[in-house]
């Protein structure tokens, strides 16, 4: 009778996991930044200064690639099966270089107007996909994440943060693939050191 009761839990258990996986969005990894950005529509350095429901208000710091001129944009996140990372990923005044795909409409079933603030989001705005590299932590001008030859699925891999001019050239095409990869690479101590070098050949105190 035992043996019965933990057959049918173990059913039970495995018929639930199969049903939220089924409930959770499936996509093929797409690549790291350097391999995504170019098919979205916006490219952005932005600080993230709002958030309600599954949308974030980003400032924009800088454009990096395409024609919007907006100062301010709103994204739209994880909410159902879409392949969107979650809200909490940008905490309200971080700093992120994202690559964006413009809203041009709202999907079936997308919008509920007793929820309006969980929604596929708004004709205008922005998403932001999880299938890939396609945002990178930022600290003042100096980013990282998954950047170019990264492990799938790894946010954070090991690397040298890189400069956000450096990641900029790349974009307008002034820096190869092979010199911003050198860059993820280069030894952090190395680096310090010859910046040490420098600052002392100028003469400065600190």
């Amino acid at each position: 009778m035992l043996a019965r009761w933990l057959v049918l839990f173990f059913l039970l258990l495995t018929t639930s996991g199969l049903a939220a996986q089924e409930a959770e969005c499936e996509c093929i990894w797409q690549g790291s930044f350097v391999d995504v950005f170019s098919a979205s529509d916006l490219v952005i350095s932005a600080t993230v200064i709002a958030g309600k429901g599954n949308s974030l208000d980003l400032s924009v710091d800088r454009k990096l690639l395409g024609a919007d001129e907006r100062e301010g944009i709103r994204i739209w996140l994880k909410a159902a099966n879409y392949c969107r990372p979650e809200a909490d990923t940008f905490p309200i005044g971080s700093q992120w270089v994202m690559a964006l795909d413009h809203i041009d409409e709202v999907v079936e079933g997308g919008f509920n107007p007793s929820t309006p603030n969980i929604s596929y989001g708004r004709v205008g705005d922005y998403s932001i996909s999880s299938c890939g590299g396609y945002w990178l932590s930022q600290s003042e001008n100096l980013v990282s994440g998954n950047l170019i030859n990264a492990p799938r699925w790894v946010r954070e891999p090991e690397m040298t943060p890189v400069l956000l001019d450096l990641i900029g050239e790349h974009i307008e095409g002034s820096v190869s693939h092979e010199a911003l990869l050198e860059a993820s690479r280069e030894d952090p101590a190395l680096r310090e050191l010859m910046l040490d070098t420098r600052a002392f050949l100028r003469g400065d105190e600190d």
